[in-house]
């Protein structure tokens, strides 16, 4: 249910009292997403009869599986989406509606090193493919969700990462094409009201959306193409018959020709084969009440999209629709979800970057789980059994997760667009898979010491 909130409400902490851990219990953030006050109430889709067969069953409700659904619905394919919460509770509706080119996980040296130069050009080029296709979504489906190309000012906390990143973005260039300038210190007023970095990149063509209206824009032309979602309709086992695959929930079963997995972050013991490929990882964001215009432009001169260099990533953003900070990053994993403690610490980092801000409320609070796979790149495929899966997007996900989900589709339907240049890569397990869930916060937890004392 959508629910209205007065910026300026006494009931809300401080961005000051929310990093000092000095919230009073009357005074708590909304713990949702920010995205979901522009949304209608939750539509009853899980009312409706599970189908007694289909051609292709969707496991997840996000981008990937939209995206898939809409290109198969298009070509006629019968298709249901199941989802286990409500359409579009994961990540594709919580995270900052950040869209780059899916470029940022490794240096250019460094994905060469890794899978040699030929493929890490392919890569890096259909990056920019992934970034231009989303773009082309949006405005042939006409979504209305504030898609903008407002540019990426990543920036440098040391000296010696804004010369690594003047190299590797010229690297960028060489390989891949992809347009880039350097700002230095001196002139960085002119991107950001904070004298805490020492310059950085901007890549003028990265987006930005809201990703609840997005959301909505897919799920619409989704129906509207004939598409069915079921949420609240969790699928509990999947097995191959004759035919296909047997999906079962506790509503009901369906025999489906395919099944596509396109739960990414939220894939856990379903298709044990694939969670093993997959660590869950937390992210968190908080939202700001409104600030004057005067501040705002002040803080954001360019109104891009930001992040920085450290190991232990926060990126920034103004909402869309208001003039709100959107602040994002690591969730506190030592805190349950709904307490101010596991916000803290965002909080800390964007009054350490805008100390003005520390009287602004914060009206939101919420988390998410990023899909992580062992080295870092999403992968599209077939297990063994033949269940189809486009997961791991590694924190980067909009535009990667909107394109793998159309490719995906394009390969059920066995079209020779749907190749990719990930099609060939090998999917490597975690070693020793429990261990590393349990492990990621004590990562996190290190990693910020490393960034904290450079080494």
């Amino acid at each position: 249910m959508t629910q209205s909130v007065n910026a300026h409400a006494p009931a809300f902490p401080s961005a000051d009292a929310l990093a000092n851990g000095k919230v009073r219990s009357s005074h708590s953030p909304i713990f949702r997403p920010y995205w979901w006050d522009a949304l209608p109430s939750e539509d009853n889709n899980g009312q409706n009869p599970v189908p007694a067969k289909c051609d292709v069953a969707i496991v997840g409700s996000g981008f990937t599986g939209l995206s898939a659904a809409l290109t198969l619905a298009r070509a006629g394919r019968d298709v249901v989406i199941f989802e286990r919460g409500r359409a579009g509770f994961g990540a594709s509706t919580r995270n900052g509606g950040q869209i780059g080119s899916g470029n940022q996980k490794f240096r250019v040296k460094t994905l060469i090193a890794l899978r040699g130069r030929r493929k890490a050009e392919e890569m890096l080029r259909e990056g920019t493919r992934m970034l231009d296709h989303i773009a082309s979504l949006i405005e042939t489906e006409k979504i209305d969700c504030h898609f903008r190309r407002c540019g990426r000012f990543r920036a440098a906390i040391r000296p010696e990462h804004f010369d690594a990143m003047a190299a590797d973005m010229q690297d960028l260039k060489t390989i891949a094409n992809v347009e880039s300038f350097m700002v230095p210190r001196s002139e960085q007023a002119s991107e950001i009201g904070s004298d805490v970095f020492y310059g950085g990149s901007v890549l003028p063509n990265d987006a930005s959306l809201h990703p609840g209206l997005y959301h909505a824009g897919l799920t619409a032309r989704t129906t509207e193409a004939g598409g069915r979602i079921l949420d609240q309709t969790a699928v509990t086992h999947i097995e191959a018959v004759s035919g296909g695959f047997r999906v079962s929930t506790a509503r009901g079963e369906t025999v489906a020709r395919n099944v596509l997995i396109a739960s990414n972050g939220y894939t856990e013991g379903l298709v044990p084969e694939l969670g093993r490929h997959i660590v869950p990882v937390g992210s968190g964001i908080i939202a700001t009440g409104e600030i004057s215009e005067q501040l705002y432009t002040r803080l954001l001169p360019k109104n891009r999209v930001y992040g920085n260099s450290n190991r232990v990533f926060y990126y920034f953003r103004g909402a869309p629709d208001a003039r709100r900070i959107i602040w994002g990053g690591r969730v506190g994993r030592f805190a349950a979800n709904t307490s101010p403690s596991a916000f803290g610490h965002l909080a800390r980092d964007m009054l350490s970057v805008f100390p003005d801000l520390k009287d602004v409320p914060i009206t939101h609070a919420w988390d998410g789980k990023i899909g992580y796979t062992y080295d870092e790149v999403p992968h599209i495929g077939r297990t063994s059994a033949g269940i189809h899966y486009a997961v791991g997007y590694c924190g980067t996900g909009v535009s990667r997760a909107t394109y793998f989900g159309n490719r995906i589709a394009l390969q059920m339907l066995e079209n020779l667009e749907g190749r990719t240049a990930f099609d060939d890569l090998v999917f490597p397990p975690f070693p020793a898979h429990p261990i590393a869930r349990r492990a990621v916060p004590f990562v996190e937890a290190w990693y910020r010491v490393r960034d904290t004392l450079n080494f």
